[in-house]
């Protein structure tokens, strides 16, 4: 005879973050800056190459809103300054990064959950791109596209596209990369193989 039982809804209900993560996110509170994981640790190094994943975008969940507001102090603490961070590097594997929108008036930082580039122009720019999470080194990268669309969900759950170009878009593509378990480094190989071709 077999006897199938039905889960509560409670335990229906799929979790944003596992328990590994929500215990990292809430052991303190949302202005105190996370570690900044990095490739010179093996252990971070594995997690910064791990594709991360989709994250509900809801802005009663107390676990989400603390880890955005401790993202937020992680890229403004006066150790890492960053115009702009993903959550892998902070060890957490969900699909949310910070940004500094140079195009906007008073250059506001702003967070995107689930952002994707959906279009890139064909015209390049070569800027200078550092991380985080690769201390004390910077990188002359020419394969970044000059503009790209996006679309991304915000906290209240509206989903949203436009188009982002010059130096912010830029950096929206090397922290969507990170997303994808993606270093600006990856760039600079593919580059020098174009140059030698």
């Amino acid at each position: 005879m077999l006897i199938v039982g039905c889960s509560s809804t409670k335990n229906a209900v799929r979790k944003s973050f596992s328990e590994k993560e929500a215990k990292l996110i809430m052991n303190a509170d949302s202005s105190n800056p996370m570690r900044v994981y990095k490739i010179n640790s093996k252990k971070d190094s594995l997690l910064l190459r791990t594709k991360s994943s989709y994250i509900k975008p809801n802005p009663k969940d107390p676990i989400l809103r603390n880890f955005v507001k401790r993202l937020y102090a992680t890229v403004r603490d006066s150790m890492s300054m960053g115009v702009g961070i993903a959550a892998p590097q902070v060890g957490i594997l969900k699909n949310i990064i910070w940004v500094q929108r140079f195009d906007k008036v008073n250059f506001p930082f702003e967070v995107y959950l689930n952002p994707k580039i959906v279009s890139y122009s064909e015209e390049k720019q070569t800027l200078n791109e550092g991380c985080l999470s690769i201390p004390d080194r910077t990188e002359t990268l020419n394969s970044r596209s000059y503009a790209i669309t996006i679309e991304y969900d915000t906290m209240n759950a509206e989903h949203k596209s436009e188009i982002v170009n010059s130096f912010t878009s830029v950096v929206f593509q090397h922290e969507i990369d990170h997303l994808n378990g993606i270093l600006y480094l990856d760039h600079l190989q593919k580059d020098m193989l174009d140059i030698e071709q």
